[in-house]
């Protein structure tokens, strides 16, 4: 089992933020966000499990051991969470189980793929359904899904094979999130802001208009033209719409 890759940056003595990225992603697609705030913040990136340099792992893949993995790099150290995706139910859940270390939570286009609204044709869904080919099969479904079948066909052998290689992770995770509410509304007592694009998926931008009405202490934004890759293609809108209000809100070191 590879254990969890992470690497810290920016300011040695500046408030943590950790950033935590989404299904089929890896550290690499927080790093231009990343760089919009390790001026003045201890920034740590990492791979979750069965991604990128923290893959090949034996699981298992579900939330408790997401938590798990992000309390361990956090140290005991209070930190911002920054997520994407899948991401950002990592970061709720590890709010609900550990409020001590969790400041506060900014979010992008989180899935609630457990409620009975959530549509079955998503990429995920689909992905996991495909699942009864292979892990791989539903990797690569999921990536077709995301960046289109001639995308993934230049990729060069070693990239696709990488990528149907995190297969396990992709059905271990998404599998358990269909299955299992990850934390509870009540739960998460510290400021969220939660963020959807105007060329998001409808679900995504549903999704995220519940989910802020869900938990009192959210604010829900919107980012101009930007599709589900927002802190890939507009880290300084997403850095300026989401991680600023956000650490106005939560103050102190961070503000």
């Amino acid at each position: 089992m590879t254990p969890i890759w992470s690497e810290e940056a920016g300011d040695p003595d500046g408030p943590l933020v950790a950033l935590v990225h989404g299904t089929m992603d890896r550290a690499a697609g927080m790093l231009r966000l990343s760089r919009k705030l390790d001026h003045r913040y201890r920034v740590l990136r990492y791979d979750r499990r069965g991604y990128g340099r923290s893959n090949p792992h034996d699981g298992p893949f579900d939330m408790p051991a997401q938590v798990h993995d992000l309390v361990s790099l956090l140290r005991g150290r209070p930190a911002v969470l920054v997520a994407h995706s899948y991401g950002g139910n990592v970061a709720l859940a590890t709010a609900a189980l550990h409020p001590e270390l969790v400041a506060g939570v900014a979010l992008y286009e989180t899935p609630m793929s457990w409620t009975s609204w959530w549509p079955g044709t998503t990429a995920g869904s689909v992905a996991t359904a495909a699942r009864e080919r292979s892990d791989a099969d539903a990797a690569e479904v999921f990536m077709r899904r995301i960046i289109g079948d001639r995308r993934w066909e230049e990729l060069p052998e070693r990239t696709r094979a990488t990528r149907r290689a995190e297969g396990a992770a992709m059905v271990g995770e998404l599998t358990d999130l269909r299955a299992h509410e990850p934390w509870r509304p009540e739960q998460i007592v510290v400021p969220v802001i939660v963020g959807r694009g105007t060329r998001g998926a409808p679900h995504h931008v549903e999704g995220m208009a519940r989910m802020a009405d869900l938990i009192s202490s959210a604010e829900l934004v919107t980012l101009e033209g930007c599709r589900h890759d927002a802190p890939t293609s507009h880290p300084a809108e997403f850095h300026h719409l989401l991680v600023e209000p956000l650490m106005a809100r939560v103050g102190g070191a961070w503000a």
